[in-house]
């Protein structure tokens, strides 16, 4: 014979916080099938949030959109190109022009010296 136990009922604040965790844990699996998800920012000081602000009123975008877009372009739109230090160089002063430089006259390699007495 199998006895079926009823489940423990909780009352007040007990009920309250076991509610409050299954509640959170279904947002946090539905946020995460959905792909969504949240992220804050703090100690953003005052004169980038109005520069935010502004840019923002400026495409027509709430603050939060704003932000996401900056985030999206910046992630996506990766300029880094494969190459050496040495190339990067040339392409960035190719349209100045060159220079030409007069290589010094070198000597004739010295011989070390001997320590023998």
């Amino acid at each position: 014979m199998v006895i079926k136990q009823k489940p423990e009922r909780r009352r007040g604040a007990e009920a309250c916080v076991e509610f409050g965790q299954r509640l959170f844990a279904s947002d946090a699996s539905n946020a995460i099938i959905a792909g969504m998800a949240t992220l804050t920012i703090r100690q953003l000081d005052q004169k980038t949030k109005t520069r935010l602000r502004v840019r923002a009123a400026h495409h027509g975008r709430s603050m939060e959109e704003e932000a996401r877009e900056i985030l999206r372009s910046a992630l996506t739109n990766s300029s880094r190109t494969k190459g050496n230090l040495a190339e990067s160089i040339r392409r960035r002063f190719a349209s100045l022009g060159g220079i030409e430089l007069s290589l010094p006259q070198r000597d004739a390699v010295r011989h070390a010296p001997g320590f023998e007495a």
